[in-house]
Formats: C-alpha cells, sequence, structure tokens
C-alpha cells in the first residue's frame, strides 16, 4: 500500500505553521478527537471504529497531533504542550469553529484537560478516556511503550500491554503497526518527545489539580478497569476534581476502551454530548 492509498491519510490544513493531517467526517456540532501517544500511532489508527458511529450526529475531526501520525514534522521542533495546544486551538481557528466538544484518549486526555483549562470558551463538553494528565507514578508499561524501538518482537510486546483481550492483538496488526513506526520521520521525532528518565514526561503532561477542579466543563471520564499502561487511579481522580463530571469503568478492558467496546464506547459518548445538543 503507498502512502497515497493510505485510510491515515485524511485532509490537510496548516495549523500553528504546521501542515496537519486530519479527518473530518460528518454534520453537526463540531468533535475534536486527540489521539494517544503510542508507537506508529494515528488518528486514523486511533479512532477509526468509532469516527463513523460518532459521525452519523455530529461533524467528527481527528488530526494528527504534532510529531504523530503524518502531520509535518519540522526539524528541530519542541514537543511540548504548549506547542500541542497551540495547534490544537489554531486549527479549529483554521476551521472557523467557534466551539468544539474534546475527547482525549491518552497523551490526547492530558491535552484536552490543558487546553480546556487555557481556552475554556473554546469547549462546550469534555471527555476523558484512559487520560493522562495528572500526576502519577509511571507504569512499567508506559516507560516500555515511551521507549519503544522499531522492531516486530517490540511492537507485539508493546500492543499486548494495551488491550485485556489478547486475541484483538495479531501478528498481522502488530506488524501494520511495526511499518507504521518505521515510515520516514516517525521513530526520530518519536524518540524526541519521551527520551529517559520518563517520571519526567509524565509531570510535563500534567494539569495542576487546581486548575483541573476549576473547570466548568461537563465531563464524561471513562477508563478501562484492567489498563496497564495508565492507572484507573487517574480517572477518579480526576472525577474527584471535576465537579460536573461522570465516570464510567468499562470491565475486562484495558488501555483501548475505543477499540475493545468500540460500539459501547461511540453510544455513551454519543449520548453525552447528544444532551449538549438539546439544550
Amino acid at each position: 500500500m503507498t502512502v497515497q492509498q493510505s485510510p491515515e491519510i485524511g485532509k490537510s490544513i496548516v495549523a500553528a505553521g504546521l501542515r496537519t493531517n486530519y479527518h473530518d467526517q460528518g454534520q453537526g456540532f463540531p468533535v475534536l478527537m486527540i489521539h494517544g501517544s503510542g508507537p506508529g500511532v494515528s488518528a486514523y489508527a486511533n479512532w477509526r471504529l468509532v469516527m463513523p458511529e460518532l459521525a452519523r450526529t455530529r461533524r467528527v475531526i481527528a488530526p494528527d497531533m504534532a510529531g504523530f501520525g503524518f502531520t509535518e514534522r519540522l526539524e528541530g521542533m519542541a514537543y511540548t504542550m504548549d506547542a500541542w495546544v497551540t495547534q490544537a486551538v489554531s486549527l479549529i481557528d483554521a476551521l472557523e469553529l467557534g466551539q468544539v466538544d474534546l475527547v482525549g484518549n491518552s497523551f490526547g486526555g492530558a491535552l484536552s484537560l490543558a487546553l480546556a483549562i487555557r481556552h475554556p470558551e473554546r469547549v462546550r463538553r469534555l471527555v476523558l478516556m484512559g487520560a493522562a494528565g495528572v500526576h502519577f507514578d509511571i507504569t512499567p508499561a508506559l516507560d516500555a511503550i515511551w521507549g519503544y524501538t522499531p522492531s516486530f518482537e517490540n511492537m507485539r510486546k508493546v500492543m499486548d500491554m494495551f488491550a485485556y483481550d489478547r486475541n484483538l492483538v495479531t501478528d498481522e496488526l502488530a506488524q501494520l503497526r511495526y511499518e507504521a513506526s518505521i515510515r520516514p520521520g516517525f521513530q526520530e521525532s518519536y524518540a524526541a518527545m519521551f527520551p529517559a528518565p520518563r517520571q519526567r514526561w509524565v509531570a510535563s503532561l500534567a494539569s495542576q489539580d487546581e486548575d483541573i477542579r476549576a473547570l466548568p466543563h461537563e465531563t464524561l471520564i471513562i477508563h478501562g478497569r484492567e489498563d496497564q499502561v495508565l492507572p484507573l487511579s487517574n480517572s477518579i481522580h480526576l472525577s474527584q476534581l471535576i465537579l460536573r463530571s461522570q465516570l464510567h469503568v468499562f470491565g475486562r478492558c484495558g488501555h483501548w476502551t475505543q477499540i475493545e467496546h468500540a460500539a459501547r464506547f461511540a453510544q455513551q459518548v454519543g449520548n453525552f454530548l447528544a444532551e449538549a445538543d438539546a439544550v
């Protein structure tokens, strides 16, 4: 498959000076979906199962954030929360959207929190799935994922950490993600983001508790009970901090709620966002 034929390639727009690859499906109130930080990840790989379902009732926008997927990589770019928030807000501006619902997975959850804190008027409702964004002791699984070096064997090990149901992690899927991780520029930018010691990057993604506590948004927090990558305690803590929040825990589920329970995830998020549509 050539790059031009890849379903991971969507539309293209300049945001914060970066030629940003993004997917844009459906019509209605816009929802911006921010992917996680696994090796070889892209917005499409992260959200492919739920984008079509959510797009039945709303406009779904899913970008590749700087350093990931098929968004332009600028030499010497610093991958920081400031840069990612600026890119996300610039994308919203470039698409001429006043306000969006925001769905963030893992790293994308931390980014969504930071964006909502810094630009609360740009966010209507917030969904945090297996989110970083608070302080916690880095898990062995996250340390291994951020420390990934390219090989099929390493990708297979990493992917086994994501899913509760190992049947989802086939050799074919691991091979596809391995090949994605060795595309030109992918591993170089990935390795630059989270070099050891990696506890410091947990801290760099975290927002302050008092800022999270001040969030005014209705927030849906989702986590897999068996998540090895980010602890369930993160989401419990977020639910205690955010006044207008609700927490849903999926049993028999790892870090891939949107894949392991795709239909339930899409229905739950869709119903939550539809409450605001009806106001």
